[in-house]
């Protein structure tokens, strides 16, 4: 039985599925944060009469709901408008990640008979899921960092407490960078198939030696 072909084969298919499995969770990740950027509920106040504050709108919500869009930049404070950008420019980052990790996907047809730099370009791609995820996570724990201080250092009847879109921002960030992390994971089970072809071949060999004595 010829060992290297057979790990080979399986070290193609744990790759592809470690491929898939990243590229799916990174999708999710990019999905929710999709969802969070034009969420509403990224800050609210009151109880009775809720306020929601988002990256584009500020609705109110009591006997009747009323949103209004946030047509100026000027009036925006910096914090919306740092964490709006932030949030764009991850998203473009992950939809060029898509793009990418799709070609260099074993599973995908392009750049066939090139298998280094299919893997190389499924590698780019992971590392731009995980730069766009940890952007997504970092911008949005400097959000909540400043709302919960605001929160202690205002006046009670003036404060916001951060919202679900919160929560979604960071889901999305978290499955984006480890989706990412997937697909750049080709070197780990490499190098453990390369260790188990070497023991497998070691044993064929003491095997041989001891059938000749």
């Amino acid at each position: 039985m010829d060992y290297r072909k057979l790990h080979h084969s399986a070290r193609e298919g744990q790759n592809s599925a470690l491929q898939l499995l990243g590229f799916f969770l990174s999708l999710i990740g990019a999905t929710a944060t999709v969802t969070a950027t034009i969420m509403v509920e990224w800050k609210m106040h009151g109880h009775s009469h809720r306020i929601y504050e988002g990256l584009w709108m500020t609705c109110s919500v009591g006997h009747k709901t009323t949103c209004e869009f946030h047509d100026s930049l000027l009036k925006l404070s910096n914090q919306v408008q740092i964490t709006r950008g932030i949030l764009l420019l991850s998203l473009f980052l992950s939809a060029v990640a898509l793009m990418v990790s799709t070609i260099g996907m074993k599973c995908t047809r392009f750049m066939e008979g090139r298998a280094a730099a299919k893997g190389a370009v499924a590698r780019i791609g992971g590392i731009m899921f995980m730069v766009s995820g940890l952007m997504t996570f970092i911008i949005t724990s400097l959000y909540v960092k400043k709302v919960v201080a605001d929160f202690h250092h205002a006046h009670h009847l003036h404060t916001f407490e951060f919202g679900k879109a919160v929560f979604v921002s960071w889901s999305g960030g978290f499955l984006t960078t480890f989706g990412g992390a997937f697909l750049t994971c080709q070197k780990c089970s490499r190098s453990s198939s390369s260790r188990s072809i070497r023991s497998n071949g070691h044993l064929q060999s003491n095997k041989a030696n001891s059938n000749y004595v």
